[in-house]
């Protein structure tokens, strides 16, 4: 296939092991500045990186040129799959539970994969909106699940041991870290691989890639069913630090603020997912304190200037080339 001239290949910007070395260094840096920070900032950053997870899916297919507005559905099969495993089989280890639901959100997700794969632009969109409110109407109606009331988990353990109660929010706080740490890692070697790649060309011109061997809708069915891994994995790593599940966690605007971080982020840079992320919950946490009626507005704002003067996304901001 031939290169577009303009084109900067992933590959050939950052090698893999200093990519590594700015991961953990950024991950340790956080990690110590969490012993000095508030505990509001600490949880506004832990949710802000579980959430960032779900984003990191709708990134995988993105970058196929299709974009999901269905991502609570797995988020929320993630957060209840962690929940019901603590509550009914007294599962309590932070690490499986957050493993269980990103398996749970995957397993979940599978059939539809192959089924969503034949599908680009709204039709795409609206297939996964409609899974994700189908999913909303059922948590809303099983009391086997809590209703609308969704229901409480207690304090999970992590190998093996007990979280003292003056420590837990940090404890949380660090495996969300390292959770998000070692997703974006390896979400950076898969847009790197060939398969990776294949997606990004899928993006321009599906049919050369099939006449090049490549499989479009093979590769849109792995992206669905990753996609899908990472939305549980945040799902179970947020029910743990909230403590709580309910239905809104697959309502329509929960989806909605997940492809909000995505277009903030920009598909480019994976690091810059988790920054808008952040910026997001910062942003609504002061409107909603500051101005409690008019919050959503204020996003609605936000975002029309960053789509005004960084349409490309935070990401384009040191990611050269602009499109790949």
């Amino acid at each position: 296939m031939a290169k577009n001239p303009g084109t900067v290949l992933p590959s050939q910007e950052t090698p893999v092991g200093q990519t590594v070395l700015w991961a953990a260094g950024i991950c340790l840096a956080l990690t110590l500045a969490g012993t000095v920070m508030p505990k509001w900032l600490t949880f506004l950053i832990t949710m802000a990186a579980a959430n960032g997870l779900v984003s990191l899916g709708i990134v995988v297919l993105m970058r196929g040129g299709v974009v999901p507005f269905g991502q609570g559905m797995v988020f929320a099969v993630g957060g209840y799959a962690a929940a019901l495993l603590f509550n009914k089989l007294g599962i309590t280890d932070a690490l499986l539970l957050t493993l269980c639901g990103g398996v749970a959100a995957a397993l979940v997700a599978a059939p539809f994969a192959p089924l969503l794969s034949r599908y680009r632009g709204i039709f795409f969109a609206m297939l996964t909106l409609a899974l994700s409110m189908v999913t909303y109407g059922l948590l809303m109606k099983l009391e086997v699940l809590g209703g609308s009331d969704g229901f409480n988990l207690g304090r999970p353990t992590l190998l093996g041991q007990k979280l003292p109660d003056e420590q837990v929010g940090y404890i949380m706080y660090v495996l969300t870290l390292v959770v998000s740490t070692v997703m974006a890692l390896l979400a950076r070697i898969y847009f790197d691989s060939t398969r990776g790649l294949i997606t990004v060309a899928a993006k321009e011109n599906e049919l050369r890639v099939e006449y090049l061997g490549g499989s479009v809708h093979q590769a849109m069915a792995i992206n669905f069913i990753l996609a899908a891994f990472c939305g549980g994995l945040g799902g179970a790593l947020a029910v743990m630090a909230l403590g709580h599940i309910e239905p809104n966690f697959s309502f329509w605007t929960t989806s909605g603020e997940f492809v909000f971080v995505a277009i903030l982020g920009g598909w480019q840079s994976v690091i810059a997912l988790f920054l808008a992320s952040t910026v997001l919950e910062v942003v609504r946490s002061f409107s909603s304190a500051y101005f409690p009626n008019t919050w959503q507005m204020a996003l609605g704002i936000f975002l029309l200037i960053v789509i005004r003067f960084l349409p490309r996304g935070i990401g384009s901001l040191w990611v050269k080339g602009g499109t790949r």
